[in-house]
């Protein structure tokens, strides 16, 4: 039978009360303990104990997670925690004083030692796997404990600390046992304390008791009955089914005058079927007297009181108790038994892996030391420190042009971005001044470099078509008209339009511009993360040469900032030489205005001049097939080019006999300009010769006067009739102009612009200009990159740490390949 389901030795039956004497239910002297295996056993035990004791004390100097056995005591206050550590002890050192004063672990180290007739206690060095000289007053024990505990916690700032403090204690009178003594579990926090003391006691001690490799030692009182128990139930949330959870009703002694029949006393025995029927308590009474006596009268009151117990349980109890399945688990020698032989067995089964687990971390602290003795080595070598760094900029240099010239490594559904997410992290939600939602071909797919950087071209230019000539106030046309109108000469009305346009383009393009630039570099910034993950990943020449450049975050941020310079002062390149493109199109001597070779049915307002620019790749691809493409207003709303003179237009022309009044007024009818059809005809004949040069691309009344009918803006009249308006004329003539601007602009200028600002010097020139900011320094400002001020210092401690570890983690390895060729 096996308790709570541990798989290791059972106790030993107690005798039957009948064939026992009384002498042998007496009290026993005290004495040393005796092994009950033989010598040979019980020194291959203490050799396994020794040395899983010097790797408890590494693990804890170097915060080593290794699987090593050991116990952990839980329990909430006052249910004889403490009281069961003394009597485990074999001498009193007032722990109980200190149990609401600690709120740290207390790995106890017992150490069975025939020699010792006196404990030797010595406690651990904090972060170190030294321990300090021996204590022998019991009462500087509980204040070595107190004043730690209060001074890490300082510290820390916190009100509870997982680190423990480690305690050694070898003494005649102790078993091999290492147990984990936690804080006792609380429901309030005492005065002075935080009120999230007790969630952080049960937070910490569910944190120290998860890991499966631990068994749980769990105490409890008699008076709780198994139904209300509080504290077990958190112990169940561990581990459900009590696999490795030994339990321990503490007290005993107060529970038994409520026993008269042996009924009761088996029922309660057996917890009443609370526990499983493979789990089996400890029941176990402890001195209550809490005076000065001494070491030895201490531990003949414990054997005194399993006696008193058992005798008690045998004689006044009609009937007894079931002594053959209950008497293993009653008394606490036979928890102290059966906790010694546990802790040996599973130190023997654990063995092989904890050996195999000390090489693995020998390997790896040694791989971490000799990148420690690199590094160091590094500093000192300047040359070859440039030359590595080198490599190491030119390998991401080229991983950046490979990204902008298509690639499809690191994953884009992973690394690349949709529109909207472009947008969102940009910080350029929204274009200026559009008011349509502008969704690119492809914009739900993740792209990046080239593919994300021509997406953004196209969404710039399904914005910058999104947009309408703004409505101009009745007060400006006529402040321009008016002025030009006072000038002398004719196309008054194409003059004013032509300006009124240029103003709009500059206002509302000049934003989308810059947007766009502002885009363009967010895309080409994000290029950085993705070169360096692809750097990792490729094994490249430039990779076998360098070394290992990861590690030094100084370089990282320089070589990174350097990136983000570049892109930046492209960035800057491209919105000034964007705006010299539209301060050319937009000027008083630019003739973009008056073209007639615009390119067939680009001149459309707000239609993209080729809708095949850009194919659309997503799953909505064909599910949009034969609808109108977005941004382009539908069919019948599309205008005939600018510049050309349809034949209806031309029937209008012929129908209008309109006179040119002295004084044009925005509000006065096309009529009023007395303009003849004769007229019309020599104007247009004879245009060139009485204009000037640079009016004689249709900058004549009739050449621009009289287009198509206005959509923009709403005039309600067909331009050239007799109902129409200088004002809607001027209206719509500036919405032509504008629509040329922009056309223009966009198509012959800004887009190739963008692709030869940003494109062109990233393909080129980002190695040269990342060199020589990063290394046409002097050899002092170099090293500032990868030597902070204090850092070798910091790495010549990190190595002497290391070594340290390394050492003390090999003495631990050798110990137990030793221990595995004996089992």
């Amino acid at each position: 039978m096996a308790a709570n389901g541990f798989q290791g030795s059972t106790p030993a039956k107690t005798p039957n009360s009948k064939t026992n004497s009384s002498a042998s239910r007496r009290a026993l002297p005290p004495a040393p303990m005796e092994s009950s295996v033989s010598t040979a056993a019980s020194s291959d035990f203490r050799t396994r104990f020794e040395a899983y004791n010097r790797l408890q004390a590494a693990a804890v100097a170097f915060g080593e997670k290794l699987p090593i056995p050991e116990i952990v005591a839980l329990g909430g206050q006052s249910d004889g925690k403490s009281s069961l550590l003394e009597a485990l002890l074999g001498f009193r050192f007032n722990v109980r004083e200190v149990e609401m004063g600690t709120r740290r672990p207390l790995v106890l180290q017992m150490v069975h030692d025939p020699s010792a007739l006196e404990p030797r206690c010595r406690f651990q060095e904090e972060d170190s796997e030294e321990y300090g000289a021996p204590i022998v007053l019991a009462s500087a024990i509980a204040d070595l404990i107190r004043s730690r505990t209060e001074t890490h916690l300082r510290k820390v700032q916190a009100a509870v600390s997982s680190k423990p403090i480690v305690m050694r204690a070898e003494y005649a009178y102790c078993p091999n046992l290492t147990i984990i003594d936690t804080p006792g579990f609380v429901l309030k926090a005492k005065k002075g304390e935080p009120e999230n003391t007790p969630s952080e006691i049960l937070s910490m001690v569910k944190s120290l008791a998860s890991p499966p490799h631990r068994l749980l030692l769990f105490l409890q009182q008699s008076s709780v009955e198994w139904c209300s128990s509080l504290w077990l139930d958190a112990v169940r949330e561990i581990d459900p089914n009590f696999k490795r959870t030994l339990i321990v009703i503490s007290k005993f002694d107060n529970r038994l005058k409520e026993f008269t029949e042996r009924w009761e006393v088996d029922n309660y025995l057996s917890a009443s079927g609370y526990l499983g029927e493979n789990v089996h308590p400890f029941f176990v009474a402890l001195p209550k007297d809490r005076g000065t006596v001494t070491n030895e009268e201490f531990r003949r009151q414990i054997s005194q009181i399993d006696a008193e117990v058992l005798r008690h349980l045998r004689d006044n109890v009609k009937g007894g108790f079931n002594e053959e399945k209950f008497g293993p688990y009653v008394g606490f020698s036979r928890l102290r038994e059966f906790l010694e032989t546990e802790l040996q067995n599973r130190y023997k089964e654990a063995a092989p892996a904890t050996l195999a687990q000390l090489e693995q971390r020998c390997n790896e602290v040694s791989i971490e030391l000799a990148r420690i003795e690199s590094k160091l080595q590094a500093t000192s070598d300047v040359t070859h420190l440039r030359h590595s760094a080198m490599l190491h900029v030119a390998s991401i240099c080229s991983h950046m042009v490979a990204l902008i010239e298509g690639a499809a490594d690191p994953a884009p559904e992973q690394w690349g971005k949709t529109t909207d997410e472009e947008r969102s992290e940009s910080g350029n939600g929204s274009w200026p001044g559009v008011t349509v939602a502008v969704k690119p071909p492809n914009h739900t797919l993740r792209l990046y470099g080239g593919a994300a950087f021509e997406r953004v071209m196209h969404e710039f230019r399904c914005a910058t078509y999104s947009i309408e000539c703004p409505q101009v106030s009745r007060e400006k046309v006529a402040n321009i008209l008016l002025a030009y109108a006072g000038r002398g000469g004719g196309g008054g009305l194409s003059e004013a339009a032509a300006e009124i346009a240029r103003a709009a383009a500059r206002a509302w393009l000049a934003p989308l511009l810059d947007t766009a630039c502002e885009r363009l570099s967010f895309v080409l910034k994000s290029l950085f993360a993705l070169a360096l993950v692809r750097n990792r990943s490729h094994d490249s020449e430039y990779q076998k040469q360098n070394g290992d450049m990861d590690g030094y975050i100084g370089f990282h941020a320089a070589l990174r900032r350097s990136y983000n310079n570049f892109i930046n002062d492209l960035s800057k390149q491209c919105k000034q030489i964007v705006q010299h493109h539209l301060n050319s199109v937009t000027s008083p001597y630019s003739q973009v205005c008056y073209e007639n070779d615009l390119v067939p049915d680009a001149g459309r307002y707000n239609q993209l001049p080729a809708a095949s620019f850009f194919p659309e790749l997503s799953d909505s691809a064909t599910d949009e097939a034969g609808a109108d493409q977005e941004n382009v207003p539908p069919k019948d709303q599309q205008h005939s080019t600018p510049g050309k003179v349809t034949e209806t237009t031309k029937d209008v022309l012929r129908e209008s006999q309109l006179t040119v009044p002295e004084t044009p007024s925005p509000d006065q009818p096309s009529d009023d300009f007395g303009i003849k059809k004769k007229e019309i005809g020599n104007l247009m004949d004879a245009g060139g010769r009485k204009r000037q040069a640079r009016l004689a691309g249709g900058r004549n009344v009739d050449a621009n006067r009289y287009q198509n009918n206005s959509i923009l803006f709403g005039a309600g009249t067909t331009m050239g009739s007799k109902a129409g308006s200088s004002y809607a004329e001027i209206c719509s003539m500036s919405a032509q102009h504008f629509a040329r601007i922009r056309q223009v602009l966009i198509e012959r200028n800004v887009l190739s612009a963008l692709s030869a600002g940003f494109l062109t010097p990233c393909r080129e020139r980002l190695f040269v200009a990342l060199g020589l900011e990063l290394f046409a320094v002097n050899d002092e400002k170099f090293m500032d990159m990868f030597v902070a001020p204090g850092a070798v210092d910091i790495l010549q401690n990190e190595r002497q740490s290391l070594n340290k570890r390394q050492k003390i983690l090999q003495s631990c390895l050798n110990e137990f390949k030793n221990i595995a060729r004996t089992l």
